[in-house]
């Protein structure tokens, strides 16, 4: 069975550190992309990062450069996002995505949560 699962959100104070696992079974991550969206109440669903495990290459959002890394643990199977410097902006539903035409998984959500 396919499963994406995400963990590691929480509450944190602004300023603090988070880092969200998306763990993934039933298939290897390798030539796949993943990503890390994020929706907030009210708003729609964003990109904040993505890594290709094919090139290694990495997108960030610009609202997030410099502040969150994505990582990729192949032994594991898991990807990473480390989140520093979080702002109350950041506040959001984090899900975990991976993609390969014509396939798409998705996570069921982690919520992060940063109070100022």
């Amino acid at each position: 069975q396919v499963q994406l699962v995400e963990s590691g959100g929480g509450l944190v104070q602004s300023g603090g550190s988070l880092r969200l696992s998306c763990a993934a079974s039933g298939f290897r991550l390798n030539f796949w992309t993943i990503g890390w969206f994020r929706q907030a109440p009210g708003k729609e669903r964003e990109g904040v990062s993505c890594v290709s495990t094919i090139d290694g290459s990495t997108y960030y959002a610009d609202s997030v450069k410099g502040r969150f890394t994505i990582s990729v643990d192949n032994a594991e199977n898991t990807v990473y996002l480390q989140m520093n410097s979080l702002k109350p902006e950041d506040t959001a539903v984090y899900y975990c995505n991976a993609y390969r035409s014509p396939l798409d998984y998705w996570g069921q959500g982690t919520q992060v949560t940063v109070s100022s």
